[in-house]
């Protein structure tokens, strides 16, 4: 791996997918020694802004009851 010439790396995908960063996720960078850590920055709210982020996003008029009735119709 090499860091290229606007001082960027790559970081693997199969490491991105087991660490779980995705885009925008916020990192932090330390130097411990002469060793770079590079930690995923805990979100103790992540939940809760993926909620905020996703609510009224499937608005479709029904109401839940509805909802439940069409989700267990035989087709």
């Amino acid at each position: 791996m090499r860091i290229n010439t606007d001082g960027k790396i790559t970081i693997p995908p199969d490491i991105q997918q087991k660490l779980g960063l995705l885009p925008g996720t916020e990192i932090q960078l330390e130097v411990i020694d002469d060793t770079l850590h590079i930690r995923k920055q805990a979100s103790p709210n992540q939940g809760a802004q993926l909620i905020a982020a996703m609510r009224g996003k499937a608005t479709s008029g029904l109401s839940t009851d509805e909802i439940m009735r069409l989700t267990r119709e035989n087709p």
